[in-house]
């Protein structure tokens, strides 16, 4: 009867991540939710082959939302102090990472998450990794709770500190880790730093890819095999689609429509993969986790929340 039940939720529960009105965050806690209850997915193959394709066709769907043009132009005042905060934050995960003891492939998602762009970095680079349910799970995790204390503390902060419109849409897109928790804390601050939080954001999610590279060097350099075993290819794609969304769709006329609509299955799909992922984190996982990834993530982002600020009003 159980296995019954388990299956039937399963499948309602796919469903309902299909549904807008259901944030990411809430398709990786019910998937958690589920996995406590049930002990893991009801069709455990189908969710492992399922999520992983899914996830690098979504990463690529996101790219038929940005403009190449755009973002190049709203992060060439900004582009030294992208390049030093990206870094800096890669270094301290790893210095942090190694004195906490978490593994090195969940130290490095949440680090990457921290630095770039959230989910979407974590999306990113867990393929070239090979990272697991589990890593992918608590480093996910991680970055969502962030994300939503994010949401609640950073108006009220903007306002505390004295925050011009524009300075607070730069903070929120350095310090805030998903785009959607950017847009919705810099909404609630202002238009004008809804467009600027967005601008720069959408810089910031260009280092997806030099990332990726990187990254696909490193652990081929450490695992000491002597070609790559994975390429990332959705990356490529990734940047493929933002030049189309850029240059020819407006050159053959396509309606912008046609992009949003991608970025919104996209969207759907990311929700889709994340119930999957979050189905894998058993009590038996978690608890071989741990506390350690997320005090790892608090402490990454306090510090690039507090640099980031310090920078932006000149300290």
């Amino acid at each position: 009867m159980k296995e019954k039940i388990a299956k039937i939720a399963f499948v309602v529960l796919i469903l309902a991540a299909c549904c807008p009105c259901v944030a990411s965050w809430m398709a990786l806690m019910a998937g958690i939710v589920y996995a406590f209850i049930f002990g893991g997915p009801a069709f455990p193959k189908f969710a492992k082959k399922t999520q992983k394709y899914l996830l690098q066709g979504c990463v690529v769907g996101l790219g038929f939302g940005m403009n190449l043009q755009a973002a190049l132009a709203s992060g060439k005042d900004g582009m030294m102090f992208t390049i030093i905060s990206v870094a800096a934050v890669m270094i301290l995960g790893f210095i942090v990472g190694k004195i906490l003891k978490v593994d090195t492939k969940t130290s490095y998602l949440v680090s990457s998450g921290t630095a770039i762009c959230g989910g979407s970095a974590i999306a990113a680079v867990a393929p070239v990794v090979d990272a697991d349910d589990k890593q992918m799970s608590v480093s996910l995790g991680t970055i969502f709770v962030l994300n939503a204390l994010a949401l609640l503390i950073f108006p009220p902060l903007g306002h505390y500190f004295g925050l011009s419109n524009q300075q607070f849409g730069e903070w929120a897109a350095i310090a805030i880790h998903d785009t959607s928790s950017v847009v919705g804390a810099a909404a609630a601050y202002s238009d004008e730093s809804l467009q600027v939080a967005a601008m720069v954001k959408c810089t910031r999610a260009l280092w997806i890819l030099p990332l990726a590279l990187v990254t696909m060097l490193f652990f081929r350099k450490n695992s000491g095999k002597g070609k790559l075993d994975v390429i990332p290819w959705f990356i490529f794609l990734f940047a493929i689609a933002m030049v189309i969304n850029t240059y020819l769709f407006p050159a053959i006329g396509v309606p912008s429509a046609v992009g949003t609509t991608i970025v919104t299955i996209a969207k759907r799909g990311f929700a889709i993969t994340l119930f999957l992922i979050g189905t894998g984190l058993s009590k038996a996982a978690l608890q071989k986790c741990g506390a350690k990834p997320f005090i790892q993530g608090v402490i990454l982002w306090a510090a690039i929340g507090v640099g980031s600020l310090l920078a932006i009003k000149g300290f």
